[in-house]
């Protein structure tokens, strides 16, 4: 069983930063494929960003790019979202999810994702 929690949620002013974290536990988490998504009030969860295996490739969605870097550290069994320039409408619930099988592609569709956090949020003052 793979358990993820967020943490590193809070409230920043806009063009401010905040890094989240997600732990997973797992004996192979080098081996998922890693993703964050986000849901504000009233709106559908949305994808934000995704890294493979060995973090060679990543994606975002177009709104972050540029602002937000997603990583992992595998012997942490951590993946990070640095997020900077934040702007109010990043204000959202973000998740960690975590695709558990191959092939090892970073997808957008949260439906390639088995795996949820419970959210940490995120609220960018303007």
């Amino acid at each position: 069983q793979v358990q993820l929690v967020e943490s590193g949620g809070g409230l920043v002013q806009a063009g401010g930063s905040l890094r989240l974290s997600c732990v997973a536990t797992g004996r192979s988490f080098s081996r998922y494929v890693m993703g964050w998504f986000r849901q504000a009030p009233g709106e559908e969860r949305e994808f934000v960003a995704a890294i493979t295996w060995t973090g060679a490739s990543t994606d975002y969605a177009d709104s972050v790019k540029g602002r937000f870097t997603i990583s992992r550290d595998n012997a942490k069994n951590t993946v990070y979202l640095q997020m900077n320039s934040l702007k109010p409408e990043d204000t959202a619930v973000y998740y960690c999810a975590a695709r558990l099988v191959p092939p090892p592609v970073a997808y957008q569709r949260q439906s390639a994702y088995s795996e949820w956090g419970q959210g940490t949020q995120v609220t960018v003052s303007s």
